[in-house]
């Protein structure tokens, strides 16, 4: 089997969207230090190449993408296939509990994991989600309130939390 890919161009970058056995695997930045290296991991860990194209799964993904941006959608309902350790798996999931238009800090994170002292790791496993915005790792901050390091950009984690927060609406 093939990981199918497409780009997908939103209001805050260019993502790169990519699906298993009907399954979301990828929604990352593609201008990310760490998108090759995701791509890597994931085909790495499903045993899987590459091949640019449409499938059923990514039209979902961008049509939920596209709600996402106009204001309409506040969750996703797609299957995720999650591609990393067990504790990125883990950090994975609990990012997917942190709810709509909310913050927490990468601290109050690894609190949740049970880990309170695996900060720095919770924030490296956080900076290799290569699921961005459908895994939303953009909510999670410096425990000052300050915007500390996307994978998108800072400019992107801005604009996705104030997309969230109701400040901005996108038509696309």
């Amino acid at each position: 089997m093939k990981i199918k890919v497409e780009k997908y161009f939103s209001p805050a970058g260019e993502l790169v969207i990519g699906a298993f056995d009907g399954q979301i695997c990828l929604c990352d930045w593609a201008a990310s230090c760490r998108h090759e290296a995701n791509v890597r991991r994931v085909s790495a860990r499903l045993g899987a190449e590459l091949e640019e194209g449409p499938c059923e799964a990514l039209e979902r993904v961008k049509g939920e993408l596209a709600e996402y941006f106009t204001g309409e959608r506040q969750s996703f309902d797609l299957p995720l296939l999650l591609s990393g350790t067990m504790f990125q798996n883990a950090v994975w999931r609990e990012l997917q509990r942190v709810p709509y238009a909310s913050t927490l800090s990468y601290r109050e994170l690894a609190a949740r994991l049970g880990r309170p002292t695996a900060v720095r790791a919770v924030a490296n496993a956080n900076a290799s989600n290569p699921i961005s915005i459908l895994v939303p790792c953009h909510r999670i901050i410096g425990s000052s309130g300050a915007m500390t390091g996307y994978a998108g950009g800072i400019a992107a984690k801005q604009l996705l939390l104030a997309l969230e927060s109701n400040r901005n609406k996108f038509f696309i």
